[in-house]
Formats: C-alpha cells, sequence, structure tokens
C-alpha cells in the first residue's frame, strides 16, 4: 500500500516487524505492510508510536496530518538542501510585481473556464437553464481577469466567480436526500460541503507532494498571499483541479454511493475541535478515499505529450512544467477539463 489514510477518532498507529498496526484502544483495526509505503495522512487526534515515527524519518515517507473534515494541519517536514537554484528562481520570478500578477490571471482565468465549462456541459445534459445562464457569466467574467489591475482586483474577480459558481451548484446534486445552500468551511456545515472540503485537501496534498518532488518551495505562490503554515503554491496550482474535486462529489453523491446516514450531525453543544457540526462517519471516508485514488488512476489525454496518462501522473507532470516555465520565458499553461 503507497498511501495509508488513519481515518479512525482516537486511532493509534503503532508498527510490528514490518508491519503497521492500527488500533483503537485494545483493538485491532487493521494491519498495513511497511514496505512500499509513500504517504501517510493522520485525521483528528490519531496518534503514533515513536517506532513508527523512526520509520517515517527514515524512509523519507510524506506524513500530512488533517482535521477531521479533511483540513490541512500540518506535515511532516524533513531537511532537503537540494533544489537551491530552482528556489532562488522562483523566489526571484515570484518577486517580479507584473510576472506574479500575469502567472496568478492565467491560473484565475482557467479556473473560471473550467467551472464555466462543467456549469454548461451539464446545462445541456440536465435541460437547466439557469446552468446554462451563470456558465455563460463566468465564461464572460473569465476576460476581466486578465484586465484585472492588481492582484486584489484579481482575488475579487476569482471569489465573485465562485459565488456565482457555487450559487447554483446544488442544481448540479441529482439526489433528493442530499441539498447544497451555498459554499460554507471551516468547519462545514452540512454533508456536501464537508465532502467538497476533504475531497479538495486530498488534491491539495498531491500537488504538495508532486511541487516538493520537483523541488519547489510550496509556500511561495502568486495568487494566494503567503501566510503562516499555508502551502501558497499549492494553493495556487490546486485551483486547476477543483473540478474534478467537485465531479467526484456530485458522482458519489448522485449513484447514492455516499446517503446520508453516512454523516454525523452534532448540535453546538456537542461540538468541539475533533468533533465537527458535520462529519463522514469512518466507512463513508474510506469509499470517498478509494474514489478518490480510482479518479487519480484513471487515464486522461496529456495534451502537452499527446498521450494518455493517468491524473495522478498529469498533476506532477504539471508541477514540473512550472518548474520549467519559472527558468525559462515562457508562461504556464494549467490543465484543462475536456470540453
Amino acid at each position: 500500500m503507497q498511501h495509508l489514510y488513519v481515518i479512525e477518532p482516537g486511532s493509534h498507529l503503532r508498527k510490528e516487524g514490518e508491519t503497521l498496526v492500527i488500533c483503537k484502544g485494545k483493538q485491532r483495526l487493521d494491519t498495513i505492510p511497511a514496505t512500499g509505503l509513500k504517504q501517510l495522512a493522520l485525521a483528528g487526534r490519531a496518534s503514533i508510536s515513536g517506532a513508527v515515527l523512526d520509520f517515517l524519518i527514515r524512509h523519507s515517507i510524506d506524513t500530512v496530518f488533517m482535521t477531521m473534515d479533511g483540513r490541512f494541519r500540518a506535515r511532516l517536514l524533513l531537511d532537503d538542501s537540494s533544489h537551491t537554484a530552482l528556489r532562488q528562481q522562483q523566489y526571484l520570478r515570484l518577486h517580479e510585481s507584473a510576472y506574479k500578477q500575469q502567472l496568478a490571471a492565467v491560473i484565475v482565468r482557467e479556473k473560471l473556464a473550467n467551472q464555466s465549462r462543467l456549469l454548461l456541459r451539464r446545462a445541456s445534459q440536465y435541460d437547466q437553464p439557469m446552468l446554462r445562464t451563470v456558465g455563460a457569466q463566468i465564461k464572460a467574467l473569465r476576460h476581466k481577469s486578465t484586465d484585472a489591475a492588481d492582484l486584489d482586483a484579481l482575488r475579487g474577480i476569482e471569489g465573485y466567480g465562485s459565488r456565482l459558481y457555487f450559487s447554483v451548484f446544488g442544481l448540479l446534486i441529482r439526489n433528493k436526500d442530499f441539498s447544497f445552500n451555498g459554499r460554507n468551511r471551516r468547519p462545514p456545515r452540512d454533508p456536501i460541503n464537508a465532502l467538497l472540503s476533504f475531497v479538495y485537501t486530498l488534491f491539495t496534498n498531491e500537488v504538495l507532494n508532486a511541487i516538493k518532488s520537483v523541488g519547489l518551495d510550496p509556500y511561495c505562490g502568486a495568487l494566494h498571499e503567503i501566510a503562516a503554515g499555508r502551502p501558497s503554491l499549492a494553493c495556487d496550482l490546486v485551483e486547476e483541479w477543483r473540478p474534478f474535486a467537485e465531479r467526484l462529489v456530485l458522482a458519489l453523491v448522485n449513484r447514492k454511493v455516499i446517503r446520508p446516514e453516512d454523516f454525523v450531525h452534532r448540535s453546538e453543544q456537542e461540538q468541539t475541535d475533533d468533533l465537527l457540526p458535520v462529519s463522514m462517519k469512518p466507512n463513508a471516508a474510506r469509499a470517498l478515499i478509494a474514489a478518490y485514488h480510482r479518479q487519480l488512476d484513471e487515464q486522461l489525454l496529456y495534451p502537452p505529450t499527446g498521450q494518455q496518462t493517468t491524473v495522478r501522473w498529469i498533476i506532477h507532470s504539471q508541477c514540473r512544467r512550472f518548474a520549467d516555465m519559472l527558468q525559462t520565458d515562457g508562461m504556464y499553461v494549467p490543465f484543462q477539463i475536456s470540453r
């Protein structure tokens, strides 16, 4: 197993020989071979033993700590002194105001294009005029991103586009057991928002891994401001993958793979840092993670090579292209969902 998610609240991970054992109290929940592990994700207050920590460090295994709703909390960061020249170039290019603005505009423009395509395609499929109207509005907004006066104006356009997009997102849900009345987060307050937040984090982690593998600094981006603990470049480069996250959530809900009884709802008195207003039960989280990895293994046409390639490899290829772009006079081209 290359990716291990420990999502059972209160669980503990320990090492026995060449295996990792997930326990909760005196109960053994699962046993996984340690060999081949590339990423470990721990949700909520899951803990690890000293032997597991030593194993993770010795084998340079990417280890991510998340909240129960899938929000990034921290990462086990191992020292890496390579790629200094590339990072120096990254800092220089992203310090140039004009270049930074142009790069951020490309990211916003293609994000809006992907949102517009998804709505317009579903408008025809579902015969929903409102989807077509908003899809056209977002498509028109896309052109304004290139002319934004500064980064603040550009972020305003991106935010307005997202508000338009999520104002009709509920029309994409074809399961009467679920509803969507707008995007909310930190914490999400309904099942659809809980699913979206969780899958966005999974994609961000994959982009973050790709950024690290090519040697870029994940905390220095263009569209997202530098902020303590925020991987701004990963937040920038995940924008082109958000429609994939949204399509995954819609597919699971519309096909009734995820059901209303897969969520726990809590009153204000019951909520704590770990106990959110709404959260997925472990079985639903496992189904979501399995579907996510199947999507990463899906093969798509990758225009720069003209070959069918897995989504996971395209994500990593896009980050390599971003690194190459920083060292040339070219401009980054985000991946676009098919028309």
